[in-house]
């Protein structure tokens, strides 16, 4: 009867096994898909370099004091209308670009005054308001295009759609 029992149980442990493996894996409950929100633009573009802002950087790049040294970081405060809050001395300014063709809602640049280009980036949506938590929200955060000494933030709501947060911003050196 034991030997019975044990047959079963590896014949039972085995199709349980297969039927796992040929399903995918575990079985899970499906999660309805996030839908975007009618009438937002997703882009995941980066808006072009303007004569003004390749201007700007040039001249951030030539008046440079020192880039950090390596293990220390450059930071920024950044409010969700592209006001520069807090910063440490190598960051120069920050913007919002204005909503329109090509440009969504919560694009932002933040300029310092050395190459950031192979940098890491690490950015978090938050405000220096003590008294006010911050909306909920995603961020994300790359190289400048055509722009070495920048980096392009995006920020969205928790569903996904382009919405004006304001973040915190590390660039480790």
């Amino acid at each position: 009867m034991a030997t019975f029992f044990k047959r079963k149980a590896t014949v039972v442990a085995l199709a349980a096994l297969s039927l796992s493996l040929a399903g995918g894996g575990i079985a899970a409950a499906a999660q309805p898909e996030a839908k975007p929100q009618p009438g937002v633009r997703h882009s995941t573009a980066q808006p072009p370099v303007t004569a003004v802002e390749r201007q700007a950087a040039r001249t951030a790049m030539r008046a440079t004091l020192a880039p950090p040294a390596a293990g220390q970081v450059a930071w920024a405060v950044v409010a969700a209308n592209g006001t520069l809050l807090q910063h440490s001395g190598n960051v120069v300014s920050s913007f919002r670009f204005t909503p329109g063709t090509g440009v969504s809602a919560g694009q932002y640049q933040v300029l310092l005054d050395y190459n950031v280009s192979a940098k890491a980036y690490v950015a978090t949506i938050g405000t220096n308001d003590t008294a006010n938590v911050p909306p909920a929200g995603e961020v994300s955060v790359a190289p400048r295009t055509l722009t070495p000494n920048a980096v392009f933030v995006q920020t969205r709501n928790s569903t996904g759609g382009a919405a004006d947060r304001p973040f915190h911003l590390v660039i480790a050196n």
